[in-house]
């Protein structure tokens, strides 16, 4: 397994009742979803909602299917908890392509990014089940990834989404005996993503990554797709929950609204390649920078003979005083 998945011992909401925020939250059996104006949930394509689960896509060929909220979110800082269940008669590597969990800005428009929209405004939380890039660096699959977008940016289905990653890691998420979840907080400006998949109630560290700006008023909501191959995608619960965080005068007078969604990195996604650990690592050293390294090696060269030759002279200098 590539970014080894290290447990978490942060101060993860422990699902205090009082703080879950029913009108985003999707639970069993599901009341309130549907086309109905006081609906809270509306689903579209091949999502199929019962009552214990709701089928984002059978587990048949070219299906694509997707859940929303309807109530946008104002939330400042909240954790989203999500059961879900991928399973299906594929074996091996035979089967695709997962699920992804949205905030965004638009909502129900359905499209080749697991079943949703390309270029959409927000953040996205990809399951991905099938690597499509064979000839790129090995990484483990399933994977696990996020990606924010102000709506620029394409999907590189090819790639796998690498270009745009701003981290993830592997795990075991497909035709488990036993539950599986996966948790998305965002806190001042902090994403952090972790994942419950191993039958030990315990959460493990995905993802996370600093200085990601997200405005409140986007809509959360779940999607997946097959292609040529397939499975079942099941939605059991999505739980969100606010975080009692306190925040600057001036941060309290920011409207919202009006944010970006961006992420402050040292260097573009798009500059990194990735490394075996399933991280980035920074592109490799390209002909002007090399160029840039041998002048720099030179003039530090040139720099230390003048020193030398200069600090020779003052010495032969010296010496000849005494004589």
């Amino acid at each position: 397994m590539w970014h080894f998945l290290s447990l978490v011992c942060c101060d993860i909401t422990d699902g205090n009742a009082e703080h879950l925020k029913r009108e985003h939250s999707l639970t069993k059996p599901y009341q309130g979803v549907g086309s109905s104006p006081s609906s809270q949930w509306d689903f579209s394509g091949s999502t199929l909602v019962t009552s214990s689960y709701v089928r984002l896509t059978p587990d048949e060929r070219s299906k694509q299917g997707s859940i929303w909220n309807t109530v946008p979110c104002y939330l400042k800082d909240w954790e989203m908890h999500v059961q879900f269940k991928i399973h299906g008669s594929g074996k091996k590597s035979l089967h695709g392509d997962g699920i992804a969990l949205w905030y965004t800005k638009d909502r129900l428009h359905s499209g080749p990014v697991f079943g949703n929209q390309d270029q959409f405004l927000g953040l996205a939380i990809f399951l991905d089940t099938f690597r499509n890039d064979l000839d790129g660096t090995a990484r483990s699959f399933p994977y696990i990834s996020a990606m924010v977008n102000n709506g620029s940016v394409s999907y590189d289905h090819g790639k796998d989404g690498r270009s745009s990653e701003l981290g993830g890691c592997s795990a075991e998420i497909r035709n488990r005996d036993h539950d599986t979840y996966l948790a998305i907080r965002y806190s001042k400006g902090r994403l952090t993503v972790m994942v419950d998949v191993d039958d030990k109630n315990e959460w493990n560290e995905c993802i996370d990554i600093g200085g990601v700006r997200l405005p409140t008023g986007y809509f959360f909501g779940a999607s997946a797709a097959t292609g040529d191959l397939s499975d079942n995608h099941d939605i059991i619960s999505m739980k969100l929950y606010q975080l009692m965080v306190e925040h600057t005068a001036e941060e309290e007078n920011l409207d919202w609204t009006k944010i970006e969604p961006s992420v402050s990195l040292l260097k573009s996604p798009k500059d990194n390649i990735d490394d075996p650990t399933g991280n980035f690592r920074g592109t490799p050293l390209t002909g002007w920078k090399v160029f840039l390294l041998l002048l720099c090696a030179l003039l530090g060269i040139v720099v230390c003979a003048v020193v030398g030759a200069v600090v020779f002279q003052r010495r032969q200098e010296r010496n000849k005083r005494f004589y």
